[in-house]
């Protein structure tokens, strides 16, 4: 059944902890105030028990089949909705799209013939386009669909990675050159080395960037009117999907049985933190972080669906309870001040630096974790051993209110979103300062001012 819903009359949040630290507040609050939600609204909550999560494991009902088809729209079986039925409908979007977009994946960027989810083989997305592939220097025409620009030079002659993993910050290049103050740090691992990002895009967002000149400023600028990646009204096309990830090196006590690995290229760009030299290694990396924003019929805002590696961070106010994580020491002493960016200046390069010490400040609700029980059980089930099951959604963006005529946000739900990978140090639930995915999307711009279609990407043509 296709969805159509409006919600009731929104509530206010009678408290929210300042979880932000004072000297980072500070920071943020002036510089995150365009990118994030001002107005709270009602959030999907419930109480079940652990006892609850179980029973919900191994519920009757069963889940979808495991397909490597995307969704192309949100599947609403209730007759009568109410907001927690609706965001449970989104998050069993994201787990459809999450199994997805990780089938192995041919070079074509489709699901490769014959094969069946859980190896940890390369993925569908990991064959899409890379945003240093689309944006070239001189705003050059980029190759076409399944055709790679060469590496870095620094990179070159070190063999093939996956990816080239370019990035230390998730949006370095786009606001920083622009003059928005959302430089807001790297993550360290426990190895103390930096966390590395990577933005693609599906086959239906590159041709509407080629088709409609988008990526360089000159092309922009004779297109001149706002970006629009929606589909022709009728069209069987999976829609615009933009995936974030983040990665870490994997060394130490790290365990590369429990992630996603890929080889990829790590290169250091001397373009994004002053005094830093271009670098290049062929390394071993661990997939910790995912974000999937499809831009779908009925969600002209995108929907925004974000997942971890369980091993991540533990959660503020619950137990502390695994031997290790990726960015947190139970055992920490000394200088160990929660989801702090490390101290200036950032080098990758650096062979050490103090790891991160991150918590999770929004504690995922019980019926995502339910369903996150349900699909790691399946996927166990299905596939014993596979690394898919180590990972977890953390909670589904949605316009409650899509064709809100005043909020072109379209009123999302849940406020606020962080993964703590790619949003560390804004996380939590405070009005202006706290991540937004769709708040802060709503702003973004081309290089010609005008609107971009809740993407930076756009502003990276030169």
């Amino acid at each position: 059944m296709n969805h159509r819903y409006r919600l009731g009359p929104q509530r206010v949040v009678p408290s929210i902890k300042p979880l932000i630290r004072p000297l980072a507040a500070a920071t943020f609050v002036f510089a995150l105030a365009a990118c994030t939600d001002s107005h709270l609204k009602p959030e999907p909550h419930d109480s079940l028990s652990r006892a609850d999560i179980r029973q919900h494991a191994s519920a009757a009902t069963p889940l979808p089949p495991l397909s490597s088809t995307i969704p192309l729209e949100i599947s609403v079986p209730q007759s009568n909705p109410n907001l927690q039925d609706l965001q449970d409908d989104f998050d069993l979007f994201s787990w459809q799209s999450f199994i997805a977009v990780n089938w192995p994946g041919g070079s074509d960027g489709n699901p490769k013939p014959g094969a069946s989810f859980g190896a940890n083989a390369t993925t569908v997305w990991e064959n899409w386009k890379e945003s240093r592939d689309i944006f070239l220097p001189g705003g050059a025409t980029p190759p076409p669909w399944g055709q790679d620009p060469p590496p870095p030079d620094v990179c070159k002659g070190m063999g093939n990675g996956v990816l080239n993993l370019t990035q230390v910050g998730k949006t370095p290049n786009v606001l920083d050159e622009s003059g928005e103050p959302f430089e807001t740090g790297p993550l360290i691992d426990q190895n103390g080395q930096y966390v590395r990002f990577a933005i693609m895009t599906n086959q239906d967002m590159f041709n509407t960037i080629v088709s409609d000149g988008l990526y360089s400023k000159a092309g922009q600028e004779k297109f001149g009117k706002p970006a629009n990646f929606a589909q022709p009204a009728g069209s069987k096309n999976t829609g615009a999907i933009m995936i974030k990830s983040s990665w870490k090196v994997l060394g130490g006590k790290d365990q590369a049985s429990r992630f996603h690995t890929i080889q990829a290229l790590v290169y250091t760009n001397p373009g994004e933190h002053e005094g830093v030299q271009a670098s290049c290694k062929l390394q071993t990396v661990g997939l910790v972080g995912l974000h999937i924003a499809h831009k779908t019929a009925g969600e002209p805002q995108w929907v925004w669906s974000t997942f971890e590696h369980v091993d991540n961070v533990p959660v503020d106010g619950e137990p502390i309870d695994k031997s290790q994580y990726n960015f947190y020491n139970k055992n920490c002493s000394g200088s160990c001040a929660v989801n702090q960016p490390p101290a200036r200046p950032w080098n990758p390069n650096n062979p050490h630096t103090p790891p991160s010490q991150i918590m999770r400040e929004v504690a995922l609700t019980a019926s995502t974790k339910s369903l996150n029980a349900r699909y790691q059980a399946l996927l166990q089930q299905t596939y014993p051993g596979t690394v898919w099951a180590n990972y977890e959604l953390i909670s589904t963006q949605w316009p409650t209110n899509a064709k809100n005529p005043t909020d072109p946000t379209g009123n999302p739900a849940p406020s606020f979103l962080a993964n703590a990978t790619l949003e560390t140090y804004i996380q939590g639930k405070v009005p202006q300062a706290s991540s937004s995915c769709m708040a802060c999307h709503n702003n973004a711009t081309m290089t010609n001012g005008l609107t971009s279609d809740f993407t930076y990407l756009l502003q990276r043509a030169q």
